[in-house]
């Protein structure tokens, strides 16, 4: 999340440079890669995508062909964060069913390579749109950039894990309880200032959890700038950025995409308070319409509690940021301002909390 002084089109697109906490052994990776992916022929130029809070991501090009690298970020991380094997692990399983993914090609969790774990992907050519106010674009594109959005969430929460080998790529049962868990010791592992509002959060989470509904595949952070758009039309060509995947209630999922509706318009990737009519950007009514006609007519449930738990999530997601930004180890140049942003996050999440029952 940014403030809106800021053009987050021309911030976030395109590569730059590899910067020297990102740098990596261009030779090792070049001979590793020659041993392990299929028709790799270099020489290789390597370059840092802008985009990307977590893990550094390096676009790879060669003669023949355009590689996306993902890499665990060297130094110090978080338990269970940066999970770059569990990436590939899950778009491998969903490529194989024809699923909108980058093609999968190879998976190194050799350190000794490049400082870290990696793997490496085709790189899916298209638009990143990263306003999600679509400025320059016609209502009708609008409408159908977000309606295609929908599309591919409730394809994904279609698959049943077990029918496609990915089964056992989450524990089964209690997903909430073990997300707020787990979010909670991430930001206790990255707290630097008290914030009441997440001490109060991580009280009332637990306390109020909603009731389970069938585990699918949730992406964990499915949102407009984590799909690559075909060039002209509203055609998703590849969903990015699994770390987040697991098994679990797709509800996490499809409210973590509606809180956009939830947030001021004045930050990046809200919508609150914006003309949507005038836009072409459909209401929450009709994204819940359109995603319950391709899921069975799954609706939210609770949909205030859910809106408390992601904007909670959120909060701790870029609390973590913060703990990297202290430590040295935060891999983009935006990571300081998405780090200002846990108060106002925790707040909000602690309004929805109340407007459930707190």
């Amino acid at each position: 999340m940014t403030d809106t002084q800021t053009d987050p089109q021309s911030t976030f697109s395109g590569t730059r440079e590899v910067d020297a906490r990102s740098a990596l052994d261009e030779a090792a990776l070049d001979a590793w890669l020659t041993a392990h992916v299929e028709g790799y022929a270099g020489p290789l130029t390597v370059r840092q995508f802008n985009g990307g809070q977590s893990n550094p991501t390096y676009e790879l090009s060669t003669p023949g062909r355009t590689y996306v690298l993902r890499r665990k970020p060297p130094g110090t991380l978080l338990p269970s964060a940066h999970a770059v094997d569990r990436e590939f692990t899950v778009i491998s399983g969903l490529h194989a069913q024809g699923y909108p993914v980058a093609r999968p090609w190879a998976l190194c969790t050799d350190d000794a390579v490049i400082g870290s774990m990696f793997y490496v992907m085709d790189k899916v050519e298209g638009r990143v749109l990263w306003d999600l106010k679509l400025p320059g674009l016609e209502p009708a594109e609008r409408r159908a950039i977000y309606d295609a959005q929908v599309d591919a969430l409730a394809a994904l929460h279609r698959f049943d894990p077990v029918a496609i080998g990915l089964g056992d790529y989450g524990k089964p049962g209690n997903y909430f309880e073990r997300q707020v868990g787990r979010w909670t010791k991430q930001y206790r592992a990255s707290e630097i200032d008290p914030i009441p509002a997440m001490d109060r959060l991580i009280d009332f989470l637990p306390a109020t959890l909603p009731p389970e509904g069938p585990a699918r595949i949730v992406h964990g952070d499915f949102r407009l700038d984590n799909l690559i758009l075909a060039p002209d039309r509203a055609e998703v060509r590849a969903v990015l950025d699994w770390e987040l995947s697991t098994l679990g209630d797709p509800m996490a999922d499809f409210s973590y995409l509606l809180i956009a509706w939830a947030i001021p318009q004045s930050v990046r990737n809200g919508l609150a308070g914006a003309d949507l009519e005038a836009l072409g950007i459909p209401s929450v009514d009709e994204v819940v319409e359109r995603y319950a006609a391709q899921t069975g007519g799954e609706r939210p449930r609770n949909l205030d509690w859910l809106f408390a738990y992601n904007l909670f999530r959120l909060a701790a997601i870029c609390q973590g940021i913060a703990g990297r930004v202290r430590d040295g180890t935060a891999a983009s140049p935006q990571a300081k301002s998405m780090a200002a942003q846990v108060p106002f996050l925790a707040e909000a999440a602690w309004s929805y909390a109340r407007k459930a029952g707190a």
